[in-house]
């Protein structure tokens, strides 16, 4: 699957910050990598959960990816096109940049989100080891959400809402091709996840459902990834593909501090011991590309993604309170679930290329995939809403060395909430719109 940044904690929660923690080995590991990636001063994910593309060559023609072999994005989308890459050697380098436009509204403000730019890397690096075996390494973030807003609250006045929830992933790849017209491939590896929520929130579950409290909860985590996919030429123009994406669950371990009073009260505030489950979804992919002539290629990607299963809810689970009466009234272990339960997504990527020289390239390409999330537990820091996309971009070969560029603008119709099925009130009525702009570069070197 091309793991579409296409589609989220809380809803009027907005304003995505990296701020990691180092609470073991593992936490510091995934600390320092997510500090490496998001190196913007303030970032804000605000374009979805899983990306509808990665890498300036398959963002300029629509995401399309599972069916080709010019790019080392492919381990993420299709490793099996690793073994009908024409290079003996290659190093991919690029950066992808977001920069967001979110618009949230309920019954007592309207606000914009804050527009800051957000820079992702990627690497790649592939080596064949014979003419059929080819082995591979990549490094990218494809999905993530975020966003951050001023908002005013009914009990604590305008308040600051922000979050982030960030998924990085480190794939060892080995392709293999089984025939001159069957290629496969797979990936296993490491992701690192992090998660951040400070804002207003309403407890969801148990007799105290509805209780608001201020809370800033952060947790970071490891887990182990892997996908495989597979090519075939059915002519000398004409290659398909398929994949499959692992779901990637993670146990999240950091810390929270609640404040019942929302002004710092000291007998109404605690810190504890977080823990955060979240899943990212399994994802089946398919894709074609044709080349009519030596000028154009048209391709077709179509990906299914089991939010369903992955975004039924949110658990974070609480323990070694600091405050012996929220210890009386609570008891030393809080379970708190989100309801999410989002709907499967389907998304359908076209792209075409123009080959004006034997250096140069012309790409455009159009995506759309339907919202998973329902009204009715539409939270805007889980900004799944987009639905649309085009994009346009550019490549020139200069000897041994490539360079590639890439615009890509996402947007959804306006979501309304009638009443949320969230406890606390704070969505109902409530109106969220979000639009997403992305430039790509990307440089690649062929021994």
């Amino acid at each position: 699957m091309s793991e579409t940044v296409d589609a989220g904690p809380c809803a009027r929660q907005g304003r995505a910050l990296c701020r990691l923690d180092g609470l073991s080995i593992a936490t510091c590991f995934g600390s320092a990598v997510l500090t490496l990636l998001f190196c913007c001063a303030q970032p804000a994910f605000g374009q979805g959960v899983v990306r509808d593309s990665v890498g300036a060559t398959s963002s300029g023609r629509g995401g399309t990816n599972i069916a080709h072999s010019d790019n080392l994005n492919l381990i993420l989308d299709n490793p099996a096109g690793l073994a009908n890459l024409k290079e003996s050697r290659r190093v991919d380098l690029g950066l992808d940049v977001l920069v967001t436009d979110l618009e949230y509204g309920d019954r007592l403000d309207h606000e914009d989100g804050d527009v800051i730019p957000f820079a992702l890397p990627q690497f790649g690096y592939a080596q064949k080891v014979s003419d059929r075996l080819v082995l591979g390494l990549g490094f990218a973030a494809p999905a993530g959400f975020g966003a951050r807003y001023q908002i005013e609250h009914s009990l604590y006045g305008e308040r600051e809402y922000h979050s982030l929830g960030a998924l990085v992933k480190i794939l060892p790849a080995i392709a293999y091709r089984v025939t001159d017209r069957l290629s496969v491939g797979a990936t296993f590896g490491l992701a690192i996840s992090h998660v951040q929520l400070e804002a207003p929130y309403h407890l969801q579950t148990g007799f105290l459902a509805g209780v608001p409290a201020m809370i800033d909860v952060k947790a970071t985590g490891l887990a182990p990834t892997w996908s495989v996919g597979a090519q075939y030429k059915l002519t000398e123009k004409t290659t398909v593909g398929l994949s499959y994406l692992a779901e990637t669950r993670f146990r999240l371990d950091g810390s929270a501090d609640a404040d019942m009073s929302g002004f710092g009260f000291p007998l109404l505030k605690a810190r504890y011991d977080a823990e955060v489950d979240i899943d990212w979804p399994a994802s089946v992919g398919a894709g074609i590309t044709h080349r009519f002539n030596e000028k154009h290629r048209t391709s077709f990607d179509v990906v299914w993604t089991g939010w369903k299963h992955a975004f039924d809810e949110l658990d974070l689970k609480l323990r070694n309170g600091s405050n012996p009466l929220f210890n009386v009234v609570l008891g030393r272990k809080v379970h708190d679930e989100l309801e999410l339960d989002w709907n499967d997504a389907l998304a359908f990527r076209i792209g075409h290329e123009f080959f004006f020289t034997p250096q140069d390239v012309l790409r455009v390409g159009y995506i759309y995939h339907n919202s998973p999330i329902p009204t009715g537990t539409l939270i805007p820091n889980l900004c799944g809403t987009l639905e649309h996309a085009v994009s346009v971009g550019y490549g020139h070969q200069w000897k041994k060395w490539r360079i590639d560029l890439a615009y890509q603008y996402s947007w959804s119709p306006t979501t309304h909430v009638g009443r949320s099925r969230l406890a606390g009130g704070d969505y109902d009525g409530s109106a969220f719109n979000a639009q997403a702009h992305w430039l790509f570069v990307g440089f690649s070197y062929r021994f």
